[in-house]
């Protein structure tokens, strides 16, 4: 049993993908049906009975000369018979005495049906070898019958078989259609810039670039969808600058308390035991407020940044500089300009924050970066540490959960909200340097 034939996927294919492209397959597919029957009717059915009735005609005075020739033979016969049919009939008749043909049939194909209806007339009149030359003279047909005594050689006017309007018919049918199809690809071309505006603006949005509100047009569809996403963007602008202000300022006022903690611990007697509790308690303390820090650095950054052209590569280059004053040992492979539109402050800090968390535990940080196609660039930062258990990685993005380290914090919840805001993500697995590796997709 064969393989069946893929022909949906064929289809697939073959057919544009565009919505103004299957807008205008579905204009042209009907023009081109009508096209089709029309001529189909026109040219298959009236025409080709128009060109048989003119040939019949043009046979039939042919017949009817040959009959009188029959009749009334000899050479004084002849004399009145070919000019009668001349000037009756309105083509040239001469015979060419003992002549003979040495070919039969049609010569040369033209376009159109006439040729062939012609030859199968002569055929069924005459019972008479014959030929037929339409390339003879321009504007005549010439017909060669072989006679007893010679060939009879008639030249008849090519409008007497041929109608001259079929190709006028064919330009009008043709012309009209494209000029209809240009127009309606002219409106659909205009109705579907409102969609790409609206699509462009929604890709954007999702990649963290505030374009402001879309300028609806279009058909009363598309400009409602436009006015809808427009409401819904300010909804949700609204929305995360609330939020973001609301925890900004919580972050902002623990920082009161947290001080008064600081001063208090500070201004404690130390007792013989305590040390060890109380370093632990500073050390809590001085975690609670990195981490207050580092939010209150996103929340601004969240709420004032926007999304500029830069060099990525650059940036990577200038992140692993920085790690290495650090003391961290980081390799950096990445190409030599690597444009990109991002927040260069929000991307600078999750990067950090990815390498900084890899050189807390690992001797050798490797960050590297490459585009993925024409729409993509991937960015990795490994290490050589013990790694994170595969069925712990998704944890470590939640706030407060375990990280790498074992310690707790928003860091990596950070990082990650970064680079969804600008339309990718991260995921953790399994490096080859053999400890952990942080994929950090980007689109362009």
């Amino acid at each position: 049993m064969g393989v069946p034939f893929p022909f949906h996927r064929v289809v697939k294919r073959v057919l544009p993908r565009s919505l103004l492209g299957r807008s205008l397959l579905m204009i042209l597919v009907p023009l081109v049906l009508l096209q089709a029957v029309a001529l189909q009717v026109y040219y298959g059915s009236h025409l080709n009975l128009v060109y048989r009735r003119l040939s019949d005609s043009l046979v039939g005075e042919i017949d009817f000369s040959l009959a009188l020739m029959h009749r009334y033979p000899g050479a004084a016969n002849r004399a009145w018979i070919l000019p009668l049919a001349e000037h009756d009939f309105g083509f040239a008749m001469r015979l060419e005495p003992g002549a003979a043909l040495r070919h039969t049939g049609l010569r040369v194909n033209v376009i159109g049906p006439m040729d062939d209806l012609l030859e199968a007339a002569l055929r069924d009149s005459l019972h008479r070898r014959f030929d037929m030359d339409w390339t003879y003279e321009r504007g005549a047909v010439r017909i060669r019958v072989q006679l007893a005594d010679g060939v009879l050689d008639i030249l008849a006017p090519r409008k007497r078989v041929d109608l001259g309007t079929i190709w006028l018919f064919v330009l009008w049918l043709v012309g009209t259609s494209a000029l209809l199809f240009a127009v309606a690809a002219m409106f659909m071309r205009n109705q579907v810039r409102g969609i790409r505006r609206l699509a462009d603006a929604v890709e954007a949005f999702g990649l963290g670039r505030d374009r402001g509100p879309i300028h609806p047009e279009g058909a009363v569809e598309v400009r409602r969808a436009a006015t809808a996403f427009n409401r819904m963007q300010e909804r949700i602008l609204r929305f995360l600058t609330q939020r973001t202000e609301m925890l900004a300022g919580v972050s902002h006022d623990l920082r009161t308390p947290l001080t008064r903690m600081k001063l208090a611990l500070e201004m404690l007697p130390v007792h013989p035991g305590q040390s060890e509790d109380l370093a632990e308690l500073g050390t809590d303390i001085a975690e609670m407020e990195r981490m207050i820090e580092a939010y209150l650095a996103f929340a601004r950054g969240e709420g004032m940044e926007q999304a500029a052209a830069g060099d990525l590569a650059a940036m990577l280059r200038e992140i692993a500089a920085d790690a290495r004053r650090g003391g961290t040992a980081v390799e950096v492979d990445v190409p030599a300009v690597l444009p990109l539109r991002f927040r260069v402050d929000a991307l600078r800090r999750a990067i950090t924050n990815l390498v900084d968390n890899a050189g807390r535990h690992a001797r050798h940080v490797k960050l590297a970066a490459h585009p993925t196609g024409a729409r993509g660039v991937l960015v990795t930062v490994d290490d050589d540490g013990p790694g994170i258990p595969p069925d712990r990685r998704e944890g470590v993005f939640r706030p407060f959960e375990s990280d790498s380290a074992g310690g707790t914090g928003l860091g990596l919840t950070i990082a990650r909200d970064i680079v969804r805001a600008h339309g990718g993500d991260i995921t953790l697995e399994e490096s080859p340097l053999g400890g952990l590796r942080a994929r950090i997709r980007l689109p362009v």
